[in-house]
């Protein structure tokens, strides 16, 4: 009897040691696949070739409050052309009334869909990032964007960009703070260091704390708040 319960405890001890042996190699496996440099171009181009939209942030009454507050920003201000980069699938934009307005984008579908949307629109233009020419605008925006930038070099381009084809005026709708967030798309950054470091030539002039705060529904609610700069004129 000691020597059979001896074997038996020798096998499963072996098979235990191979478990933990596989065990082992699908960490190391997941471990690589995650630790892959994530690209936020493919995530977007993937997510709305496979019929995604630009988030909760752009419909119901978080698109709303965004609109309310751009649209009278634009009315006040006397702007009289915008520049977005980042206009999504243009459900947002749908809410919009700017003079004129030309929206970039990383995703190639996005550009097909909103040219689609506007068709009858002359006073609005699409064009992937890519083929930014560096046009100007009284007005530049940047909504839900800035927190999906992951890559270093795509921030700092992206910020570059964002304001120096602003004349007048920066508006970002963002998080404002470096900390963690679960969601592989998603690092949150205080960009007004960046603003601070880069360009200090615009002035922050406006913080608005978003209608609807982040509690427990990311569906109708938001971590995003309005930051508006501005350019002293000469």
């Amino acid at each position: 009897m000691p020597a059979t319960v001896g074997l038996n405890n020798y096998a499963c001890l072996s098979q235990v040691k191979k478990l933990g042996s596989l065990l082992s190699k699908f960490r190391m496996g997941s471990r690589r696949k995650s630790d892959q440099p994530f690209n936020s171009a493919e995530y977007w181009q993937r997510r709305y070739r496979k019929g995604g939209n630009s988030g909760a942030g752009s419909y119901g009454r978080l698109a709303a409050f965004k609109a309310n507050f751009i649209n009278a920003f634009v009315h006040e201000r006397n702007v009289t052309s915008v520049i977005e980069f980042g206009c999504g699938d243009g459900a947002q934009l749908a809410l919009a009334n700017y003079p004129a307005y030309l929206g970039f984008d990383v995703a190639d579908k996005c550009i097909e869909m909103c040219n689609s949307r506007f068709a009858d629109d002359q006073t609005k233009s699409f064009r992937n990032i890519a083929a930014w020419g560096r046009e100007t605008a009284d007005l530049t925006l940047s909504l839900d964007v800035i927190f999906h930038l992951i890559e270093e070099h795509v921030f700092q381009d992206y910020m570059r960009k964002l304001f120096a084809s602003s004349e007048r005026y920066v508006i970002v709708y963002a998080s404002n703070e470096d900390r963690e967030h679960p969601a592989v798309h998603v690092r949150h950054r205080k960009f007004t260091d960046w603003v601070d470091a880069n360009r200090a030539d615009f002035k922050l002039i406006q913080h608005a704390p978003n209608a609807y705060p982040l509690v427990d529904d990311d569906h109708n609610q938001s971590f995003s708040e309005f930051f508006v700069f501005e350019k002293p004129q000469p």
